[in-house]
């Protein structure tokens, strides 16, 4: 049972704003709580839709376009039920971090959660089997964050032996949304501690995507996401919408651990290849080079497989173990 409640009413028409209140006791406060915000449109039938933004604290992308949505859409220009948390891991997004501060606690690593554990699997918890529950779709919008830079990109993520006409849903909806690029993730089972395993186990379609990433906001990665949310509400009929129809997006899928670069030592990364870049079995990725110590030689890193570069590392110091690049590659749908 979750100690998780909540300042709104699911089911009443129109539109509240309000807090899902995390119990967190400690010794400044004994009977504190973290206020999660939170909004709810109601207006009639219609489709059932959360979103979200904010579950790793430094991504600003979504919640900057999540808390303009809340202000901005009414009850009455919708249909069906909308559910809006624009910083989900509120306390790792006011710390601007990946992670909670509170509990060290990785949102988008600690599904199904625990209602009796830290904040972050209470808000993992409450969110598997209280709100994806309610729903029939679920939007998370994610980028790179501070150590990351992607190429933008939509996905989804469904279980390898779901129906078919719910993947074929997703598929149309991921392609829906006005990216160039939508990354496929067919997982097998339920298994995993990323808010798909939510989805996954109560049969939602999931919708993803890494929309930027640096740490930083610009104007492009906030007209995408801003067009997503339009053209996703569109596409499940909450809203009507004019905007223009876009060329079909190109898919990829992330194909295995080869797709990843590791930096075998703490260094100084440079890079050899831009985002987008297509890439052979072998091409240099970049190198360590290593200015606290000159007389070292450089190391040099390859990509282990054929691939377009859709991440790369944003600071340049890194430490062993530091992803410094994934690719994935393109496959029919």
């Amino acid at each position: 049972m979750t100690q998780i409640t909540s300042t709104v009413d699911f089911n009443a028409p129109g539109k509240q704003i309000g807090w899902l209140r995390v119990p967190h006791s400690v010794t400044r406060s004994a009977y504190g709580v973290i206020p999660i915000p939170i909004a709810v449109l109601n207006n009639g039938p219609g489709p059932q839709i959360l979103l979200i933004a904010g579950t790793h604290g430094d991504e600003y992308e979504g919640q900057v376009v999540l808390t303009r949505l809340i202000q901005k859409l009414r009850a009455e220009d919708m249909r069906g039920r909308l559910i809006v948390i624009p910083s989900l891991n509120t306390p790792a997004a006011m710390a601007g971090t990946r992670t909670s501060p509170l509990d060290d606690g990785n949102l988008n690593r600690a599904f199904p959660g625990d209602p009796d554990g830290g904040p972050t699997w209470k808000i993992a918890d409450y969110l598997q089997n209280h709100l994806v529950p309610m729903v029939d779709v679920v939007a998370d919008f994610h980028c790179g964050g501070s150590s990351l830079a992607y190429r933008p990109h939509a996905s989804t993520h469904f279980s390898a032996d779901a129906p078919p006409e719910l993947k074929q849903r997703s598929l149309d909806a991921v392609k829906a949304l006005g990216l160039r690029h939508v990354m496929i993730f067919e997982i097998p089972g339920s298994s995993g501690g990323g808010m798909s395993t939510a989805t996954r186990r109560h049969g939602k379609i999931y919708l993803n995507g890494e929309y930027g990433g640096t740490g930083a906001l610009t104007p492009d990665g906030i007209t995408l996401v801003d067009g997503a949310v339009r053209r996703l509400l569109a596409f499940f009929g909450a809203i009507d919408s004019e905007l223009p129809v876009l060329p079909p997006p190109q898919a990829l899928r992330v194909f295995g651990p080869r797709a990843y670069v590791y930096a075998p030592d703490a260094g100084v990364f440079v890079p050899a290849t831009r985002l987008g870049d297509t890439v052979d079995e072998g091409d240099i990725c970049g190198e360590l080079v290593f200015p606290e110590n000159p007389g070292r030689d450089p190391i040099v890193l390859r990509f282990e497989g054929p691939g377009d570069v859709v991440c790369q590392r944003h600071p340049a110091r890194v430490e062993r173990g530091d992803c410094v690049a994934h690719l994935a590659r393109a496959v029919e749908t």
